[in-house]
């Protein structure tokens, strides 16, 4: 047996991959998970405190080893998995007290160079210098590490000297079942072409840019006829106007079933985000047979295969985005064909549960090196 703490970050998409993990973790027979997720709020007393209310890594810290601390002295675990670094920077005795796996989906490299869409300023240069040298510290710490993307081992590599071998990459992923459709998606005459995006954050995801396009698709006469109408669906807890053809879903949370009927009954997804490491919707697209168009930002060219599955288009480009979903409203046959490889893509690198093996199987590979030992 396998008894394997999971301190894990609950702040953005993190939220849906805990969930995930948890559905399928406990699959594995021969593991005991000890869940301890780490909150990303902050309320109470605690909101007034100088540094820990406005600093997530110290207050992710605090509550890791507060975590870790309680669960060592009820049932010590046989080893860590910690995702993100963020709680196992300020953590690091404890990552070499237990053989550890942490994993992520960005450097804090990265997320300076895509801080501004995430409110992200970088501090003073004694600041930044100690931050870099602790994250570097956990990094070299920690027994292995498990990055979401090529694109995140790369700046591991080149950015904090970590040795290659000691990087695996295995993408969060879906449950695919879970947002499979029921039945094959087939060409509806007379019907609207529906737009879907999900994001939280509308401006950071790109959907200004997005609203921007589909007013001018609306006015288009598609194959010289005004016989395809265009509908954009946004679920979003980003208030937005009302407008013709735009509905906004504000009360959708992750794993809502709700959110899985949006994507059966939609034609493309689309989020032209600027800020992102690796968007888990657009596993939940391609899982349902959505063609997706998106942007050459961080992660995403690793799970949209430009032509193939969908179309990559440059952030910030309106132009471009309002080309590429202009094919896709066209052509109907386009549409079908890239949602079949979108779904052939999930179902090969992003299924959620074979990936949780995968994880699993390096945490207990790590713990019986330790146990050799």
């Amino acid at each position: 047996m396998y008894r394997i703490a999971f301190v894990m970050e609950q702040a953005l998409g993190h939220v849906t991959h805990t969930q995930n993990l948890q559905h399928n973790v406990p699959c594995d027979p021969e593991v005991e998970p000890q869940w301890l997720l780490i909150p990303f709020d902050v309320r109470g007393a605690a909101a007034r405190v100088p540094i820990y209310r406005s600093n997530w890594t110290v207050r992710a810290g605090w509550r890791a080893r507060r975590s870790l601390a309680g669960l060592a002295r009820r049932t010590p675990p046989d080893g860590l998995f910690i995702h993100t670094q963020v709680p196992a920077v300020l953590a690091a005795d404890w990552v070499r007290r237990y053989p550890t796996v942490v994993s992520l989906d960005a450097t804090p490299l990265q997320y300076d160079q895509l801080g501004e869409f995430y409110r992200h300023e970088r501090g003073p240069e004694w600041l930044e210098r100690l931050k870099f040298w602790l994250n570097r510290n956990i990094f070299h710490a920690a027994d292995h590490l498990v990055t979401w993307a090529v694109w995140t081992k790369e700046s591991l590599v080149a950015g904090y000297g970590v040795p290659a071998e000691k990087v695996t990459v295995i993408p969060p992923g879906v449950n695919p079942r879970q947002w499979a459709r029921p039945t094959s998606r087939a060409m509806r005459e007379g019907e609207p072409v529906r737009i879907l995006f999900v994001g939280g954050d509308l401006a950071r995801k790109g959907g200004h840019l997005l609203l921007e396009s589909f007013r001018t698709l609306k006015e288009t006469r598609f194959l010289g006829k005004n016989l395809v109408s265009v509908e954009l669906h946004l679920v979003t807890r980003t208030p937005v106007e009302p407008e013709p053809g735009l509905y906004v879903y504000d009360d959708i949370v992750p794993n809502d079933p709700r959110l899985a009927q949006l994507y059966h009954q939609a034609d493309i997804f689309a989020l032209p985000t600027f800020g992102d490491c690796l968007p888990m919707v657009l596993s939940e697209a391609g899982a349902a047979g959505l063609p997706v168009v998106s942007t050459r930002v961080a992660g995403i060219p690793e799970i949209v295969a430009d032509g193939e599955s969908g179309f990559l288009v440059p952030p910030h480009d309106g132009q471009a985005l309002t080309e590429a979903l202009t094919r896709l409203v066209e052509d109907a046959d386009l549409r079908l064909r890239m949602g079949r490889r979108a779904v052939e893509i999930i179902n090969e690198r992003f299924d959620a549960e074979k990936n949780a093996d995968r994880l699993l199987a390096l945490v207990k590979a790590t713990i019986d090196r330790a146990r050799e030992t």
